[in-house]
């Protein structure tokens, strides 16, 4: 319930969010109320950690980040492999993906059928001449990591396949890499890939990790050290497995790293059933993987400029509806937490502010001024209005607050009605004016308008500001030539003192801009020499 007088703009809810001209760490997401809401972006990365990623980001060398929304148009962001997938692989959107709003969903229905372009496989990819895994490559680091989802892990499930293969001089090699499900563990295998620096001999080695939960992400990262010969398996950042590819078995001795060899292929999802999120190959020992579904670094939101229609409007509340949600083990909870304080016991917050201006322009002097939602504020006054919002992940970095709707709650200073009664007496060179005090309160003063054509206003002085006076003598005026005259009222300054963010510059981008209303009646007159 709002008072008489008082207007409401809405932004968000059945409104949208069109109204949101910066959106900084920010997504718009459709399923945790029934109109879109503002969350934080999953993936977003502070400062230290994108510049640490920056160094990462150089070794790169394949990147799904299954985000295109159809299957055919997953791409290796980096442009090192082809991608073919095949009729059973699906695409999932967020709330079900990890990391940012797709994943690839693998049905376990491939029925090994192999496709025109000889490839078999859901998802397939195959390295150009510029890839870390292209044919005949010698290589030293690498890391694989990626997010699973298993829907019901089953033995033999085969998450990942990699083959080539390669001759030794003597026989003909099959190289694989394999992923595989055994006894709820993933079991990864690497046979005839890593070889001595004369490739005289070869090694085989398996590592396998820990018991899986259905229906619960989990991250895999498989890296490997060229200098130590050390191979490792960690799951969720813990260290599950590791072995040497040295010729001792352990740190020391000749270190054994892969050769690749001809006609190689990746194969993602063949025989599983389930979600993966965020594949990606580097070309060095990955020492820390992102684990986190958010990062400690805020988002933000900015309004464009909203036009209350008349200079001087008073803001009297601003209302911010929403809450937190977050998705443990890929299960989405959500906690609506209506209007008012938007923070939570995890420490998962929204902070607003606001800031007002009679002119459209300069907004970068004028300071944000914070405030708190639901509560009455006072001294915010103008035509102009901008809001603003800042997004804090929780402690764990699992949850975030959404916004679903905000509430600008006025009253627009609408200028006082036109004053009744005027009259007008021509003078030599001259006329005089006199009217009634308009009918309302919040009078400043008048503003009077004359021009030589009927509702054209255009003389130099025209308006005058005659302040809170009711008559004006208007002198320099051609004898004989007909003038029309008419009146508008306008409204008080602002006197009311600003309580919200107080501090010095508080009422910085308040100006009072006099508002004038409507015109009142038209008169004429026509000034004329004196009769001696």
């Amino acid at each position: 319930m709002y008072g008489i007088g008082e207007k409401t703009l809405t932004l968000g809810s059945s409104a949208s969010w069109g109204l949101m001209e910066k959106r900084q760490g920010i997504t718009e997401v459709s399923y945790i109320r029934p109109h879109p809401v503002l969350v934080l972006a999953g993936g977003a990365v502070s400062p230290i950690e994108a510049s640490l990623q920056s160094t990462e980001e150089s070794f790169l060398d394949l990147h799904l980040s299954f985000e295109e929304r159809r299957p055919a148009n997953f791409a290796d962001s980096r442009g090192h492999y082809d991608v073919f997938v095949s009729p059973e692989l699906a695409s999932a959107t967020d709330p079900l993906s990890r990391v940012g709003t797709g994943a690839a969903l693998f049905s376990g229905k491939f029925n090994g059928r192999t496709g025109a372009d000889g490839l078999e496989g859901s998802l397939v990819l195959k390295p150009r001449s510029n890839a870390l895994f292209a044919q005949g490559s010698h290589i030293r680091d690498f890391s694989i990591e990626f997010w699973l989802y298993p829907q019901n892990l089953e033995n033999g499930e085969e998450v990942l396949y990699w083959y080539s293969s390669k001759s030794d001089g003597r026989d003909h090699l099959n190289q694989r890499i394999q992923c595989i499900a055994s006894k709820n563990r993933l079991q990864w295998t690497f046979s005839n890939i890593f070889f001595s620096p004369g490739e005289n001999n070869r090694k085989s080695m398996s590592l396998s990790g820990p018991i899986l939960l259905n229906r619960t992400w989990s991250h895999h990262l498989i890296r490997f050290d060229a200098d130590l010969g050390l191979l490792e398996y960690l799951v969720d950042g813990r260290l599950e497995a590791l072995d040497y590819t040295s010729s001792s078995g352990r740190e020391g001795g000749e270190v054994y790293t892969p050769v690749i060899g001809d006609d190689c292929r990746l194969v993602l999802g063949s025989r599983f059933s389930g979600l993966m999120d965020e594949f990606r190959i580097y070309g060095c020992y990955l020492d820390k993987a992102a684990l986190t579904r958010y990062s400690g670094r805020s988002g933000r939101v900015e309004t464009r400029t909203l036009d209350l229609g008349h200079a001087n409007s008073q803001i009297l509340k601003i209302e911010a509806f929403g809450g937190r949600t977050s998705n443990p083990a890929g299960r989405v909870r959500n906690e609506y937490a209506g209007n008012g304080a938007l923070r939570f016991a995890d420490h998962a917050e929204m902070k607003f502010f606001v800031r007002t201006s009679n002119s459209p322009y300069l907004w970068n002097e004028i300071p944000w001024i914070p405030f708190h939602p639901g509560t009455e504020l006072t001294g915010f006054r103008g035509r102009y209005v901008q809001l603003a919002a800042d997004f804090y992940p929780s402690g764990d970095r699992e949850a975030s607050p959404y916004l679903s709707e905000l509430k600008v709650i006025y009253k627009a200073a609408e200028p006082p009605p036109p004053p009744p009664q005027i009259t007008i007496t021509a003078k030599d060179g001259a006329v005089e004016l006199s009217w009634r005090t308009s009918a309302s309160r919040d009078v400043g003063g008048y503003f009077v308008y004359y021009g030589t054509a009927k509702g054209e206003y255009f003389e130099t002085n025209s308006p005058i500001d005659v302040g809170d006076f009711t008559s004006i003598r208007i002198d320099g005026l051609n004898n004989g030539t007909l003038y029309y005259f008419a009146v508008a009222a306008y409204n008080k300054p602002d006197l009311e003192p600003r309580t919200e963010g107080s501090s010095s510059g508080a009422r910085q981008g308040y100006t009072h801009v006099p508002e004038p209303g409507e015109f009142s009646r038209e008169v004429a007159a026509r000034p004329l020499r004196a009769v001696p």
